[in-house]
């Protein structure tokens, strides 16, 4: 912590994610959702004005309200999809490093066929195939309303980004399944199991971590990408990436995509200082 707190990007960085959260976190407890819902046709397309400090879109709905609540479904997303390809990543990497011999083989064959593959290309094929609003209905949740599609993009980014993670997993299995203290709770009769949950596992845990904060990023990203090609999260349901493809045919209305779009560049350039910052501290090697 002491050679975090002494890395001055990943404190800025931390401050920008810090801006983030309070403002979709206090924004929606000043204003209400039905605010990001209710629409004036009348009032389409208007630029930023005290009535409306970002502007409305082209329903006449206001873009403050959705910027703030398309964050907290765009944070959502990142983090989620992170927890799943950090899962998956870890669960592969450590089986394949510890187990080795043919499933090792099988195993990263597949990961870098998967990679060899764009993530974006497989994303739009899953999506295409799990996205059908008849077989996935909406749904309701804490009263607020939901797109099927959030749930489906949460495992499509998941499910296609663990690779790396299995491999970065692997690489530091492969050299702690031969260390003293892994022989020596192998030759008391300590299971592979519990050799991997207490002495393998836990010396992951560094860049586990790093991989992680990266993962929201990227996560975020191709949420985005999604949104603006038209095929993220449906409406109702409000993200930054479909805000700023709705405004894709509006691009005179500069404040209709300006706003969405800075925000993730902020919270991507927050979490990828933080990330490097995290990088470094439990590396020192990496310092220059």
């Amino acid at each position: 912590m002491r050679r975090l707190r002494r890395h001055r990007m990943a404190i800025f960085g931390a401050l920008l994610l810090l801006f983030v959260f309070l403002y979709v976190l206090i924004g929606s407890l000043l204003i209400p959702e039905s605010v990001s819902i209710f629409n004036d046709p009348r009032r389409a397309l208007q630029p930023p004005s005290a009535e409306h400090p970002f502007g409305t879109d082209v329903i006449g709905r206001d873009l403050l309200a959705r910027t703030i609540y398309g964050g907290q479904v765009s944070l959502f997303i990142g983090v989620t999809a992170m927890l799943v390809q950090i899962l998956v990543g870890t669960a592969v990497g450590l089986i394949a490093g510890y187990v080795g011999g043919i499933v090792d083989f099988l195993l990263m064959r597949l990961a870098e066929a998967m990679l060899s593959i764009p993530q974006l290309f497989l994303a739009l094929i899953a999506l295409r195939i799990f996205s059908d609003p008849t077989r996935f209905p909406d749904f309701t949740f804490m009263g607020r309303r939901f797109s099927s599609t959030m749930i489906v993009i949460i495992f499509v980014i998941g499910l296609t980004s663990w690779m790396r993670v299995s491999r970065i997993v692997r690489s530091v299995v492969l050299s702690l399944r031969e260390q003293e203290y892994v022989t020596a709770a192998r030759s008391i009769g300590a299971s592979d199991w519990r050799i991997i949950f207490r002495h393998v596992l836990p010396n992951c845990t560094a860049p586990i971590i790093v991989s992680a904060t990266l993962g929201v990023a990227a996560a975020i990203l191709l949420e985005a990408y999604l949104g603006f090609l038209g095929l993220g999260v449906r409406a109702p349901t409000p993200t930054w990436g479909n805000i700023m493809g709705e405004a894709n045919s509006y691009l005179d209305s500069w404040f209709y995509w300006f706003f969405p779009a800075v925000f993730i560049m902020l919270t991507v350039m927050g979490i990828n200082f933080l990330g490097d910052g995290l990088r470094d501290a439990f590396d020192p090697r990496s310092l220059k």
